[in-house]
């Protein structure tokens, strides 16, 4: 027997796990519709879960912790070390990322194997040794650091942590409103789980084509040649031949097609070429 209101012009039942679904929806709608900040660097109206104090706040308290899953943080005083640092600190200075708030930070990560580059909110950025062995010259490891920039500058992590917490109320809800059945409540939760997933990883994607965008302009603001951005990507392609799940279902686009993105940006900035003072700047050793 299901206990329930009955519509009288309708006859459809009413039951109260649909009004406590949708009281939620309404509720997770609001938070997030009004969860808006204007980013203080790039203009852009955008719906966060954090102010930029708390971002700088929770990344320097995350940064040790991810640093030990992956080897540790190479001796700060170490010439590797001291290179990302340095370049770091000249796409900030030359960037628009020095008119913001956040303390950028760039640390070297022991992990010889683990090819690897990523960014916490509040500006603490990461390379793995073994990403930056394989880097040819300075302006590649400015292309993936000034990337790493991008991300914390616009804002990414923040925008995904208010996606998440509005996503993860859209699963539950479907979840109270199809909890009548045995069996469809889990399933239609899961269909809901699912869709919450692809509609992050979509943005994911965007967020990637903007931030290698970012790391373009900054490179080059910097100093450093552009195209070899196009250098770091077959980097990537080789690394990941034979590992790959469908482009659609990955939170990053393929290493071809973001090439193919940095090319007409390329083209579109350059048509007559790379200027001279754009440089590769000291090239690296084979290690």
């Amino acid at each position: 027997m299901s206990y329930g209101y009955r519509s009288e012009r309708r006859g459809i039942p009413i039951r109260p796990q649909w009004i406590i679904a949708v009281i939620l929806l309404l509720f997770g709608a609001f938070r997030f519709l009004t969860s808006t900040q204007v980013n203080p660097v790039t203009g852009e109206k955008q719906h966060v879960a954090m102010s930029v104090p708390q971002e700088i706040a929770l990344g320097v308290q995350s940064a040790p912790a991810m640093a030990s899953q992956m080897g540790g943080e190479v001796d700060p005083h170490s010439q590797t070390a001291t290179l990302v640092r340095e370049v770091g600190e000249r796409l900030v200075a030359e960037s628009v990322a020095r008119k913001s708030e956040y303390r950028f930070q760039f640390h070297l990560l022991s992990d010889p194997d683990m090819v690897n580059a990523f960014a916490l909110p509040g500006g603490q950025v990461f390379i793995t040794n073994g990403l930056l062995r394989r880097l040819q010259n300075e302006a590649q490891l400015a292309g993936v650091l000034g990337h790493e920039i991008g991300h914390v500058i616009h804002r990414h992590g923040a925008q995904h942590m208010a996606q998440g917490q509005f996503g993860q109320i859209l699963v539950t809800a479907v979840g109270v409103a199809s909890s009548d059945g045995r069996h469809s409540g889990r399933t239609n939760q899961q269909v809901a789980a699912m869709v919450n997933s692809m509609v992050n990883l979509s943005y994911s994607r965007g967020d990637e084509s903007q931030s290698d965008q970012f790391g373009l302009e900054a490179m080059t603001a910097a100093g450093f040649d552009p195209s070899q951005m196009l250098g770091v990507m077959k980097i990537l392609s080789e690394v990941s031949k034979g590992n790959r799940q469908p482009e659609w279902l990955g939170s990053h686009p393929h290493p071809e097609h973001r090439a193919e993105q940095i090319e007409t940006w390329l083209h579109k900035q350059y048509p007559d070429g790379i200027p001279d003072n754009l440089t590769v700047g000291r090239k690296f050793k084979s290690r």
